[in-house]
């Protein structure tokens, strides 16, 4: 308000508060923008990460690339989440494609459960993602020189199919242990069991076991027989050059042990039926 205006209107300025006036033009009153130029505008989380040292920026990357996986195992408690493994990503990434059809446990025939468990984890219902002794036994033989098998149970196999990558090395076994203990911490054995099937590998493009069953057999999961089942679990160590729909001798014959084994299997499943 000018000072003419003032001059005009003296009472304008002055309202009565607790029996006393008070005098707006003796007040200090600053508008917005000086009040906003006062205050320094907080810088975001990516500008304040792009003015670390690259250094740093590269530590706090690697960090966050390895706690990921720990995330995500806790929002796949969810179940209607339907993971996806790496390779899927890759396929995706390289424009292949691939087929997956995902199916509740309930929904896959027990025979084919219990032949993937009796031929990759046995012990799967009794250890807590890692069979201690038997990694223990294979470390003797690998310190003395004898060739060993993967010595990978199910929930090291379903770790890695999601976070890691093919092939044997120690730094992805090295990743691999702690999250297959997280993840059975985490999950049910159904849960992981559920997921297995739906991420493993059963042929080129061809994942889970539905996808597999109806491209190998050209039936639903839940419809597979004995011998199918056991043909399409011992497929699964090398599914590209292990074919569970053509199996040669060498696979008829694995086939038949697992399928004979998996008869007298049912108190290896009590943990996913019971």
């Amino acid at each position: 308000m000018t000072s003419a205006a003032s001059e005009r209107f003296p009472d304008a300025l002055r309202v009565p508060r607790d029996g006393a006036t008070v005098d707006f033009r003796q007040l200090d009153i600053s508008t917005d923008n000086e009040e906003e130029a006062e205050v320094p505008q907080r810088s975001s989380l990516f500008a304040r990460f792009k003015e670390r040292p690259l250094w740093q920026r590269i530590v706090l990357a690697l960090i966050s690339l390895f706690l990921l996986p720990y995330l995500l195992i806790v929002l796949y408690l969810l179940p209607f989440i339907h993971p996806i493994s790496t390779l899927m990503l890759g396929d995706a990434a390289t424009f292949k494609g691939y087929n997956r059809r995902w199916v509740p446990l309930e929904n896959i025939s027990p025979v084919l459960v219990k032949s993937v468990m009796v031929s990759e984890d046995g012990q799967f219902c009794f250890h807590g993602g890692v069979d201690w002794g038997e990694m223990r036994m294979l470390v003797q033989e690998t310190l003395r020189g004898k060739s060993t098998r993967g010595g990978s149970t199910i929930p090291m196999q379903t770790v890695k199919n999601l976070f890691l990558w093919n092939g044997r090395s120690f730094v992805r076994k090295t990743l691999e242990l702690p999250l297959a203990v997280s993840a059975s911490f985490a999950w049910s054995k159904r849960r992981m069991m559920e997921i297995y099937l739906n991420v493993a590998e059963w042929g080129p493009g061809i994942y889970g076991i539905e996808a597999a069953a109806r491209y190998h057999f050209k039936v639903p999961a839940s419809k597979l027989t004995a011998r199918q089942a056991a043909l399409l679990a011992v497929s699964l160590p090398n599914p590209i050059d292990r074919v569970a729909g053509k199996p040669g001798r060498g696979l008829s014959q694995l086939a038949s042990l697992i399928q004979r084994r998996a008869q007298n299997a049912d108190a290896y499943i009590k943990c996913l039926y019971d």
